[in-house]
């Protein structure tokens, strides 16, 4: 009888220590079904934003296919971890846009495009290239585009977040002329030519921009030759005044 207890005791403790054990794995897997799912839809959040941030960018439209099939295959991974009619309808709706295969190649010219006023929409257009230059990486890592789309989207994408940052440089470069702030209009243009002459393939764009910008910066070095030669003669005359005042006659009272 003592022996039997023994061995139901012993039974107990394995069972308890097994159904320990498989319950953590379930927990485990669990917990790595939320992060996957929470990646999932971190990834779907981020490419919409980027999709609509395109809206008045020269994307091609294949490039935005490649963006939505992005996001339908993020909602897929989603459906097979949790399946519910709401990400089922989302796919259904994903599905139905463009897809690479059928999307125009046509790479969109640079020419016609230029900045909005607002700084903040700017911003949103630098963090929207910047974005879609490491979707575009992410996407040709796992050979979901090929090489030859890769290399002709990420050339269009380079030029224009260059263009992007050039005219905000000069957009602030003129505002601060016109608040006669010459230092800080000629910081702002060096930096844009600084920009343009880093550029290993130079373009038409790349060459008149930096044609015009040197013209303008020579401009706004003469005005600063000239303002500070003014000064220079203001304080000489003032340090002659006060000479003058001091070694002159004194009157008597």
């Amino acid at each position: 009888m003592f022996t039997i207890i023994i061995i139901l005791i012993v039974l107990l403790v394995v069972a308890a220590i097994f159904i320990n054990a498989y319950q953590q794995h379930r927990a485990k897997l669990e917990a790595e079904r939320r992060a996957e799912a929470a990646k999932q839809r971190t990834i779907v959040d981020e490419t919409e934003n980027v999709i609509m941030a395109c809206a008045n960018m020269p994307v091609s439209q294949r490039l935005m296919a490649i963006l939505h099939q992005r996001v339908l295959n993020a909602l897929k991974v989603i459906h097979d971890l949790n399946k519910t009619a709401e990400t089922k309808q989302r796919i259904k709706d994903a599905s139905e846009q463009t897809s690479p295969e059928d999307a125009d190649d046509k790479i969109p010219s640079l020419n016609e495009f230029t900045l909005p006023d607002s700084d903040k929409l700017i911003i949103q257009y630098i963090q929207a290239v910047k974005k879609l230059r490491v979707v575009l990486r992410s996407e040709h890592s796992r050979n979901r585009i090929d090489t030859k789309t890769y290399v002709e989207e990420e050339r269009h994408l380079e030029r224009l977040q260059l263009k992007i940052n050039v005219e905000t440089l000069v957009k602030r470069a003129n505002s601060a002329l016109a608040a006669n702030m010459l230092g800080s209009a000629r910081q702002y243009f060096e930096k844009a030519i600084n920009a343009l002459e880093n550029q290993s393939n130079p373009d038409e764009y790349t060459s008149s921009r930096l044609a015009t910008l040197k013209e303008s910066l020579s401009d706004i070095q003469d005005n600063l030759k000239s303002v500070n030669a003014q000064d220079r003669a203001r304080k000489k005359e003032e340090e002659r005044d006060e000479l003058d005042e001091l070694f002159a006659p004194k009157k008597k009272w």
